[in-house]
């Protein structure tokens, strides 16, 4: 029997089945729901220099630790929790980190206030529905674009912070708001389908 070796993007390592488990199941799979929407924003705040592998291998600390990405909970961390959050080994330990997602949890709910769900609120920077992509090399996709631009000067208007516009724009990519699967990734043409 002969198993048939799958085309990805190149940024995923055949060696990590965290991130191969994330690329082929995940990202860039359109999210509609607040509480996937707030975990992205949460873990792609975190991280901010560092590598997305480092954060796919403390993501279940992240949930333990951030009330499953709860932001109706994590609103009313206290500055003893979020003391003891900053020495928890399971999750990043960067207090500066964990208190803006602390912070965004009341601007995430203020959006839901005024939109009805932050999914409503965040579609409308692509007009509802993806952006489709037709990257061939890692080379061409870029680290921000004109509606992460925008997103994310919405976002810190509206009190958030942590979203510049390079994280904001892999919150787009791994929300599937932006397909940036290369064309040569199985994954490529899966995503446009419906789940």
């Amino acid at each position: 029997m002969t198993v048939r070796r799958l085309n990805r993007c190149t940024w995923v390592g055949s060696d990590n089945p965290l991130m191969l488990e994330y690329h082929d199941r995940e990202w860039g799979v359109p999210v509609h729901d607040d509480r996937k929407h707030f975990e992205f924003l949460v873990l792609e705040g975190a991280q901010a220099g560092l590598s997305w592998s480092i954060v796919l291998k403390k993501r279940e600390g992240y949930r333990r630790a951030f009330s499953q990405f709860d932001p109706r909970k994590v609103v009313r961390y206290t500055p003893k929790r979020i003391q003891k959050l900053v020495a928890d080994p399971s999750i990043i330990r960067h207090r500066m980190k964990i208190e803006a997602a602390v912070r965004n949890a009341g601007a995430f709910l203020a959006i839901q206030d005024e939109f009805g769900s932050f999914d409503a609120y965040c579609w409308r920077f692509v007009d509802g529905r993806p952006r489709l992509n037709r990257r061939k090399t890692m080379s061409e996709i870029p680290a921000t674009s004109p509606e992460s631009d925008t997103f994310s000067k919405d976002l810190k208007q509206r009190g958030f912070s942590f979203v510049g516009s390079t994280v904001m724009y892999a919150h787009m990519q791994a929300v599937g708001m932006v397909n940036d699967h290369l064309v040569g990734c199985f994954r490529y043409r899966e995503t446009q389908r419906p789940e």
